[in-house]
């Protein structure tokens, strides 16, 4: 069970700030990954998502899940990650629990349902804390990066 770093993580998906979502990789094994995304105070979308009253849109909430899968990907199915891109290419059964504010830690939990070819069907919970905030099914391909 491998963790992954910052700069590691930046090695495996093209993702970068403000749009990286995924702070650290706790663990990482063939068919499931376990991640964090740090919810900080000073994040650009909470000046315009309820001001007054700061929640993480639910959509980033998925992709920092979507990233997360693409990590889980990147790092246990490709030999060489630099010559590829993960992509998204479905979310089904999204639920949201619970709201995500500033100083809550999203700890994501992905897992591999179904692998063929270059398709993928994987499962997703995040959590804060004991609290499920949201769940998911997603699928996702890697395709050859365009030079």
């Amino acid at each position: 069970m491998d963790q992954l770093t910052i700069d590691e993580i930046k090695k495996l998906i093209p993702h970068r700030y403000p749009f990286l979502l995924v702070d650290r990789v706790l663990e990482v094994e063939e068919g499931r990954i376990l991640s964090i995304k740090n919810v900080t105070a000073n994040e650009d979308f909470f000046n315009g998502h309820f001001p007054n009253r700061p929640i993480m849109p639910g959509v980033l909430q998925v992709e920092a899940i979507a990233q997360s899968g693409c990590l889980m990907l990147m790092h246990s199915h490709i030999d060489n990650p630099e010559d590829y891109i993960p992509v998204f290419t479905g979310i089904n059964r999204a639920k949201f629990r619970k709201s995500v504010v500033p100083g809550d830690q999203l700890k994501m939990e992905v897992k591999l349902v179904q692998e063929k070819r270059n398709f993928y069907n994987m499962t997703a919970e995040a959590r804060v804390g004991d609290k499920v905030v949201c769940e998911l099914d997603a699928t996702a391909a890697i395709v050859p990066s365009e030079e």
